[in-house]
């Protein structure tokens, strides 16, 4: 039964939204190679502003499913479409990829 319970757990917690910090950037390399670099530096300005937004709403969805998971064993956020993983991850890759292309301006 123990062990039943165990697993039960870490199947659970598999399935937990990560923090946004532990999320890794997509590779966009060369995405943003033919843009300006005024047109880079504003486009990272806004996509900065995108990525807090969405690391904003990750941290919640991680709260709720470390609260769904205790009171209940479920992942409530992760389960409802609260996870922004994806879309974090892309985030990323656009900052990364723009900042790499302003080393060049």
């Amino acid at each position: 039964m123990k062990h039943v319970f165990a697993l039960l757990a870490v199947a659970a917690m598999s399935a937990c939204a990560q923090s946004p910090d532990a999320i890794a950037p997509v590779s966009m390399a060369g995405a943003y190679d033919h843009m300006s670099c005024t047109s880079a530096r504003s486009t990272l300005v806004s996509e900065r502003q995108t990525l807090a937004s969405l690391s904003a709403a990750q941290r919640s969805a991680v709260m709720g499913d470390a609260v769904g998971v205790f009171l209940i064993g479920v992942p409530v956020s992760s389960l409802s479409g609260s996870d922004k993983e994806g879309l974090i991850a892309t985030s990323k890759g656009k900052v990364t990829a723009l900042e790499t292309r302003l080393l060049r301006c």
